[in-house]
């Protein structure tokens, strides 16, 4: 029997072709996946041992680093200082020791726009030996810093933007942009510079003073005498360093084992978002394996009953069957893993040409073969599984017929009961989940989503029928008997159709609900800014830092400004419960910010009162004229008076004081954000005038309202950009399957075909008629994705209201019509080939009987 399998494979390898490359193009999404993310994790790791090669033994001072420094920590914080460092290196076991201060340093290209903009652009100290050098960081040209006037720059970030040795920049840390002179250009093992970031070099004087405090260090890295192992140094160091809890030590291998684990983290969660997308298309790939075998066994029903005639038993057709399925994802996943290995080298090398990755070989194990090889063969012989079992269970006598058998009413009214069983489940569990919101919603709605989608698969045979029928009289009127018999034949065999369509239907689905969910976020982000805001501009800092108060006073005299506020973020005790509170200017409070309030006065804010958001008064019970008892930042207390209700917004927070009602009740100020209204509006001369307020500080951002709806469009169409290109592999699967069920169509009903040529019909009906019937499953599998994708978005959209206020599902019509008109330009285009041959058939030969 298996030698006869063998043969039928070889038989039939071109009708289970399209089967082989839909296994092909899976696997090699798998395989691709694995490479790439194994290979990106291993040259992140050595990168890593290399950085921690110098450091036996680090002591360091959690307390210290951006806006913080040591000596100002409320907790009893101890410095690492001078004198720590100079005891580190009179240790017996100490070969030397550096003392290094760090945090972030923006650096500014010619237009005065941040470099990178990323959380790993970071400044350091240049700490020379005894040699004149710093073995951290070797100079490639020029020399280290060595006064407050001059500055290093790591060689990747000089060879991007054009740095030469001798050049100004600008850099911003703490406080005002710095005009600095290149002094040199440096190299390092450190994996943030190989993976995109940036390192700028000071004087130990200028570092302590931008992020420390002088003469004090974030953390000491000491490296051990020959000998002298990591433990021991790591005890001789903890009897000379600050007893303190802001004070940890740790030896270069935990380090190093820490700095892995990150790195093994961060791998796993890319590895598993892209298998996820990986698994949608295999799973595609399955609707399609399963149409190839079911056909097939249907055109050889003659065969396998003669071998059943004969004494092969029910056991040894369906082993038959399924040794067919094995050794066709065997061999296709074989040819995957190897496609998989060059998507993998192609994605490291795209990646390693944007400085993004650190340099190294391409990794390729042993799992990885084998999960890939495994997963390929596995998901074929699974899809083969049930027309296997079909191919079992007719009896020799009856597949003697030459007439293919149909399938039993009873087994079509089991499945279409079992779809609304579980449609209507999915979709309570849904409205269950919706109901609940936020967190405690997710699970409820993502279990109904699948259950829902399960259904609709399940019912797609029975919906078919319906759908398509009502496009008969339009497709008799446009297209005369082609668009019937096209439409006849899309009906006739629904669960074909249901295969054929669903497979499309997948991929549509997510496309579908990632637009509608994308669509109705930017529609919510939107509203938010031009409805709550009246003003021009929004001026805020880069990584989330503060705007200093000299900033917020040099914006406020900037040329053109008419009003201003901040949005001082505090977090105050209302009651039993910690909320965040924004403070603002309450006299100009209403020429900049449109609150839409549903109770109460703005003029609230003048008398010292608190405005609170609509969900917040009804969690805590409140209303205009509640009093509630408040603990500010520096321990006072006292009691609040609400004076108005406004709807949960974002942009203004939960709570709202005045800035005067604040004062003296706080330990700093936090301003998150300055609004600015400007003489004549958003105009480009106003916006130039604040810019050149922040002195062109790369860290401060300056958004007119259009600006800041626009920044925001363009993250959600980046991400959809991506999410799009991912799935695309799912639905290039399900374009194969179109065109494998047609193509295979075709040979299965070629003496209909002949039949049809016999009375008249010519080679362009033919042809239009194959084209028909596929422009018509694929718009019925795009037009169930679209519908079924806009119920989960609609569902996801109940979820996130909680954590944005003001979201709704919108529906971007526009784009559901492309999708669609998109679904039957794959159908026309999936048809070319196959129509092509259903016009090429012999009629004679066609219509011939045995």
């Amino acid at each position: 029997m298996f030698k006869t399998a063998l043969r039928n494979v070889l038989s039939h390898k071109g009708r289970l072709l399209m089967t082989m490359l839909a296994v092909v193009l899976g696997t090699a999404f798998v395989a691709g996946t694995l490479v790439f993310s194994d290979s990106v994790s291993t040259a992140l790791k050595n990168s890593l041992s290399h950085n921690y090669d110098k450091v036996s033994v680090r002591v360091e001072n959690t307390a210290a680093g951006n806006d913080r420094r040591a000596e100002d920590n409320n907790s009893g914080a101890k410095p690492l200082t001078d004198a720590t460092l100079r005891q580190i290196q009179a240790l017996p076991g100490t070969a030397s020791a550096v003392g290094t201060v760090g945090g972030f340093a923006g650096i500014s290209d010619p237009n005065g726009n941040l470099i990178g903009g990323r959380g790993d652009t970071q400044g350091s100290n240049w700490s020379p030996g005894a040699d004149g050098t710093d073995s951290r960081y070797p100079m490639a040209q020029g020399a280290g810093p060595t006064s407050s006037t001059q500055v290093a720059i790591d060689q990747r970030t000089a060879q991007k933007n054009g740095f030469k040795v001798g050049d100004s920049v600008r850099i911003a840390a703490n406080g005002p942009v710095m005009q600095l002179t290149v002094s040199g250009l440096f190299t390092s093992d450190d994996p943030k510079l190989s993976s995109g970031g940036s390192l700028v070099l000071f004087d130990t004087a200028t570092a302590q003073k931008l992020y420390t405090a002088p003469g004090q260090y974030g953390w000491i890295d000491a490296l051990a005498k020959p000998g002298t192992s990591q433990v021991a140094l790591e005890q001789q160091v903890g009897q000379v360093v600050p007893h303190s809890g802001n004070v940890t030590l740790h030896t270069g291998a935990q380090l190093t084992a820490d700095a892995k684990q990150q790195v093994e983290d961060g791998s796993s969660s890319m590895k598993t978002a892209l298998l996820f997308f990986a698994g949608i298309a295999l799973f595609v790939g399955i609707f399609l394996i399963s149409n190839t075998f079911t056909m097939l066994i249907a055109q050889r029903t003659r065969e396998l009953a003669l071998m059943r005639a004969l004494g092969a038993s029910r056991k040894q057709v369906r082993r038959s069957v399924l040794f067919e399925a094995l050794v066709v994802g065997f061999t296709a996943s074989v040819v995957g893993l190897g496609a998989g290995i060059g998507i993998g080298a192609g994605l490291k090398a795209w990646a390693g040409s944007g400085g993004n990755i650190p340099s190294g070989g391409l990794t390729v194990t042993p799992s990885t073969a084998l999960i890939t090889i495994a997963v390929g063969t596995v998901v074929t012989a699974l899809a083969a599984l049930f027309p296997a079992l079909r191919a079992s269970r007719v009896p020799p006598v009856a597949a003697m017929s030459s007439n293919d058998q149909p399938v039993s009413q009873k087994s079509l009214i089991v499945r279409n009961t079992i779809g609304f069983v579980l449609t209507g489940l999915g979709v309570a569990v849904v409205l269950m989940g919706v109901s609940q919101g936020g967190s405690s919603g997710r699970m409820p709605v993502a279990l109904g989503a699948m259950l829902v989608m399960l259904g609709v698969f399940v019912l797609t045979p029975l919906l078919s029928r319906p759908i398509i029928a009502a496009t008969g009289p339009l497709f008799r009127r446009l297209f005369g008997v082609s668009g019937t018999l096209a439409k006849q034949n899309a009906i006739r065999n629904p669960r074909r159709t249901a295969a054929t369509a669903s497979a499309l239907t997948i991929g549509v689905t997510l496309i579908t609900a990632l637009t509608v969910i994308g669509t109705s976020i930017t529609h919510a982000i939107t509203q938010q800014v031009t409805s709550n805001m009246k003003a021009d501009y929004a001026v805020s800092m880069q990584m989330g830092f503060p705007v200093s108060p000299s900033l917020v006073s040099d914006l406020r005299t900037a040329k053109g400004v008419t009003a201003s506020s901040v949005i001082d973020s505090q977090y105050v005790k209302l009651g039993d419960e910690t909320l965040s509170v924004s403070g603002v200017d309450a006299n100009s409070f209403d020429q900049l910010i449109a609150p839409d309030l549903t109770s109460g006065t703005t003029d609230a804010l003048k008398q010292g009162q608190l405005l609170i958001d609509a969900d917040q008064a009804k969690s805590r019970h409140l209303q205009v004229g509640s009093s509630v008892p408040v603990s500010y930042p520096n321990g006072t207390q006292g009691s609040l008076t609400v004076g108005g209700v406004y709807p949960k917004s974002d942009l203004l927070g939960p709570a709202m004081l005045s800035e005067q009602a604040l004062a003296g009740h706080t330990t700093a100020p936090f301003n998150q954000v300055v609004l600015i209204r400007s003489d004549g509006g958003a105009t480009s001369a106003n916006e130039q005038a604040l810019r050149d307020a922040t002195g062109l500080n790369p860290l401060v951002k300056v958004q007119s309202q259009q600006q800041m709806v626009d920044q925001f469009s363009s993250i959600i169409s980046m991400m959809l950009t991506i999410l799009y290109a991912l799935l695309g592999m799912a639905v290039l699967i399900a374009i194969l399957g179109v065109v494998n069920t047609l193509a295979m169509s075709v040979f299965e009903r070629k003496r209909e075909l002949g039949m049809l040529r016999a009375v008249g019909l010519d080679k362009r009906g033919v042809k239009r008629m194959v084209r028909l019937e596929s422009v018509v499953i694929a718009v019925f599998g795009a037009g169930m994705g679209v519908a079924i994708g806009s119920f989960l978005a609609w569902a996801a959209n109940g979820l996130l209201k909680s954590d944005l206020a003001g979201l709704s599902t919108v529906l971007p019509w526009g784009r559901l019509a492309l999708f669609i008109a998109l679904g039957a330009t794959v159908g026309l285009l999936a048809a070319l080939w196959p129509a092509r041959r259903a016009a090429r058939l012999d009629i004679l030969g066609a219509i011939k009987t045995d």
